[in-house]
């Protein structure tokens, strides 16, 4: 920290760069849906939109494009990464790997306060009916799972793979019964590391992660072919099929 002769503070401390507030603001609009699928991304209309210069909106675009959450084309400027199956699947593939060891590293590190905190941030999950809340009730619950590991950079990249899965982890939500499953499985992980047992809370986790991105790969899959061409009667760009439904 560096130290100077000034009495006053210091009201740009802590705070983020244009380009980072820029980048988290384009961030959360794609994770909500705001900004879709191959909606493109205008330097100079940015620029008017949060009264800067085109300068820190190229560089957050830039940091955008380095975390997949947009692509930036030739003569064509920028637009938001398509939705794809692979992704998803890809996403919480190496979340289930990442996952398991971040449990394995904090699981003998838990204190009775660092469980109730997070059997408190289920509790919540359970009477939130708000999908944005609960989204990040489970992102709050699976860092403080992991927040005695003490491994700051595995920390940070889990919280990544977090941001990039959300926009998926809210087409999962609208799958029958997926709430109450989830919430199930996280009381049983937490229970589990609880009581010491490890391997049983890895057993649980690892499924937990890797059948969810099958399964919203799957559902995505399906809603991607019936938006081609020829593919029968869509309802809001999407044909209806039965586990949109609720079959």
């Amino acid at each position: 920290m560096t130290n100077t002769s000034y009495r006053f503070g210091n009201p740009l401390l802590g705070r983020l760069s244009s380009p980072e507030l820029i980048a988290e603001s384009l961030r959360q609009a794609i994770i909500e849906g705001q900004l879709g699928p191959g909606e493109s991304l205008r330097q100079e209309n940015l620029a008017q939109h949060f009264s800067v210069s085109r300068i820190p909106v190229r560089e957050a675009l830039r940091q955008l494009e380095s975390e997949g959450w947009i692509v930036l084309e030739r003569n064509r400027g920028a637009r938001v990464s398509a939705l794809s199956a692979d992704e998803v699947r890809e996403i919480y593939e190496i979340r289930a790997s990442l996952e398991v060891t971040a449990l394995r590293l904090a699981a003998p590190r838990h204190t009775p306060q660092s469980l109730d905190r997070a059997a408190a941030i289920l509790r919540a999950a359970h009477g939130e009916a708000d999908r944005s809340l609960h989204v990040q009730h489970n992102r709050e619950f699976h860092l403080a799972l992991y927040a005695p590991a003490g491994r700051p950079r595995l920390s940070a990249m889990i919280d990544s793979l977090h941001s990039q899965g959300e926009r998926y982890l809210r087409l999962k939500l609208d799958l029958p019964a997926y709430k109450q499953q989830s919430d199930d499985e996280h009381e049983q992980i937490l229970a589990a590391v609880r009581g010491g047992e490890i391997e049983t809370a890895v057993r649980i986790l690892e499924p937990h992660l890797l059948q969810t991105g099958e399964m919203v790969a799957r559902y995505l899959a399906e809603h991607l072919a019936d938006k081609a061409p020829g593919s029968g009667k869509r309802r809001n760009g999407v044909r209806k099929t039965g586990a949109a439904a609720g079959a």
